[in-house]
């Protein structure tokens, strides 16, 4: 593990030059409560999951809109979940309050604020990415850092203003939503493995040999 002094940030003039990172899993798009049943029984077949959600942006100062999308994805599947029309089902909250399976994720809290106002449920054993990466000297709290200095990749975010409630998602929006809850994953099995970083702001070199 690196320590904490050696303060890992990268700029966005720096990530901008790097190649874009894609999504080479399945995704499975939501839309029905039967489809999310299913969906969910598969799911917890696994241990630890990569989670994210997406939102309908509001473009007036105080407003914030419902969860639209929450992604939920293995290491080769992501399903995408259409909030907007199925609603927080019974099962995805139980999935959300289940103790023996672990949902990795970033900035959880502002994802369980917006979630609250659908269901007032207690998450559990939820691990958020940006209480942990200091402890490798990483500064940068935002998923396309945090990415781009351990892989040396760029998650692009044209589709973040997008509209999530849209009739179809379109395959950017596909893919984009399902990149954020992988890349969650993703990330944490690296820190896990310890594996060797891609850049370090100073020097350009691994952290790790």
């Amino acid at each position: 593990m690196t320590t904490a002094q050696q303060h890992i940030s990268i700029d966005k003039a720096t990530i901008s030059e790097l190649p874009i990172e894609c999504f080479a899993g399945r995704i499975h798009v939501i839309e029905s409560v039967e489809m999310a049943r299913q969906a969910i029984e598969h799911l917890r077949r696994y241990t630890m999951l990569g989670i994210d959600t997406e939102t309908r942006p509001s473009f007036r100062k105080g407003r914030t809109n419902k969860v639209s999308l929450i992604q939920i994805s293995t290491h080769d599947d992501c399903y995408l979940f259409r909030i907007n029309k199925i609603g927080f089902i019974d099962e995805l909250r139980d999935l959300f309050t289940d103790k023996d399976v672990t949902k990795i994720g970033l900035s959880l809290r502002d994802d369980f604020s917006v979630l609250h106002r659908v269901d007032n449920f207690q998450p559990q054993n939820f691990i958020d990415l940006q209480s942990i990466v200091r402890d490798y000297g990483i500064d940068d709290m935002s998923l396309q850092k945090i990415y781009a200095i351990i892989f040396g990749k760029k998650i692009s975010k044209s589709q973040r203003l997008s509209n999530w409630e849209a009739p179809e998602l379109s395959v950017p929006q596909q893919y984009y939503a399902a990149l954020d809850a992988w890349a969650c994953l993703h990330i944490y099995d690296a820190l896990q493995e310890h594996a060797p970083f891609y850049y370090t702001q100073s020097k350009k070199e691994t952290l790790i040999p």
